[in-house]
């Protein structure tokens, strides 16, 4: 800090508390260099060095001026999570534990195909919604994820990925599908999906970002405005009997406010669909008729199905639907005029499928609070 002290009179402004500057989207870093009496154009500038060259010493930054990369040296930093551990399944799918500066972990996994490379990204230390079918449920709740924590994520993938000879750019989408609802981090999640859109970091398109949600009502609404990436709604039932006991959230915000929801998620944009998950399940949600009312249910939404088989978490007293239940279900659902896909499950042998995320969770004291007013947005 001895520098940075010296430079007070340049700068004209008070030396600040060190900042992790990967929790800041564009116009947050731009707002960040002015306190600093420094030029907005900066942020730009930092953006291209960490994003777009993977570039986190400030020394290196040489279009910025030598005196403020000295102030930035001693005042902030461009911290990434550490691997706690990276683990490799037979089908290419990959995970990491990373663990936070708090001793917690979470979970991240990168899935390659042919066309696309997907990262599935956490966005809390845990889940509260306490869905009766997850892996990430059990572990109970801690805390919400800063932005620094999930764009982290992604940055130090892409790093790991370009340095093993994956190519300029590893990952082409990113799903909000890893440990977490995220709309119940809602300024986190929305400042790094910010970040990942933007030209000057990330540069993916709003089609390449998928936010996966149980159906926070209220946040929906407010991310159709504020950050309309696609959208990913857990449905898991046709019935709120049913959903309700799968996803303890349906209570607050049942099926048909749900659905309302949907209608207005897409309301200004004819182009665009949302895609419903619907996990299967042997003998509960998974015949004929449940198809038929899916169908029924869903009519009149721009709508893509995702069939997920269900994915063993222990001590859940669930079974996968057989092969030929799922083939039956999709087809009824594809006769009634529905896309509809049955996901492969990629990562089970190394438990980092759909529903199997769990990272290590310490503090667990505040799922108590899953459902507050502050947390499910305004």
């Amino acid at each position: 800090m001895i520098f940075a002290q010296g430079l007070i009179k340049e700068f004209g402004c008070p030396v600040p508390q060190q900042i992790n500057l990967l929790g800041l989207d564009r116009p947050a870093l731009e707002d960040y260099f002015v306190s600093l009496n420094a030029r907005a154009f900066h942020a730009r500038q930092l953006l291209k060095w960490v994003y777009q060259r993977g570039i986190t010493d400030f020394s290196k930054m040489t279009d910025l001026g030598l005196p403020l990369r000295q102030v930035l040296s001693e005042t902030a930093a461009l911290a990434l999570p550490q691997i706690a551990s990276d683990q490799h399944a037979s089908d290419g799918t990959r995970k990491w534990l990373l663990r936070l500066e708090d001793g917690n972990c979470i979970e991240t996994v990168f899935i390659p195909e042919e066309d696309r490379s997907t990262l599935c990204v956490s966005s809390q230390v845990g889940c509260a919604l306490n869905c009766s079918f997850c892996a990430t449920a059990r572990e109970g709740f801690s805390r919400n994820l800063q932005t620094s924590e999930i764009i982290g994520q992604l940055l130090l993938a892409s790093q790991t990925l370009i340095a093993e000879g994956f190519g300029p750019r590893p990952v082409s989408n990113v799903v909000m599908m890893g440990m977490g609802e995220p709309l119940l981090n809602y300024d986190a999640v929305v400042s790094a999906m910010r970040l990942m859109l933007d030209d000057l970091s990330f540069g993916l398109s709003r089609r390449r970002v998928t936010l996966s949600t149980a159906g926070v009502v209220p946040a929906m609404d407010r991310l159709a405005r504020d950050c309309p990436v696609s959208l990913a709604v857990s449905l898991h039932a046709v019935e709120d009997e049913l959903r309700s006991k799968l996803v303890p959230l349906n209570r607050k915000y049942p099926l048909a406010e749900l659905l309302n929801a949907c209608r207005r998620f897409l309301a200004n944009d004819n182009r665009r669909k949302i895609t419903f998950e619907y996990v299967m399940l042997e003998g509960l949600n998974d015949s004929i008729e449940d198809a038929r009312k899916l169908a029924r249910l869903l009519r009149g939404i721009p709508a893509k199905v995702n069939l997920i088989p269900f994915n063993l978490v222990p001590g859940t007293p669930y079974r996968c639907s057989a092969p030929e239940v799922i083939n039956r279900f999709r087809e009824q659902l594809l006769c009634d005029g529905l896309v509809t896909i049955t996901r492969r499950t990629r990562g089970a042998d190394i438990a980092a499928a759909c529903g199997q995320l769990a990272g290590e969770v310490r503090d667990r004291t505040n799922r108590s609070t899953r459902l507050g007013a502050s947390e499910i947005g305004r």
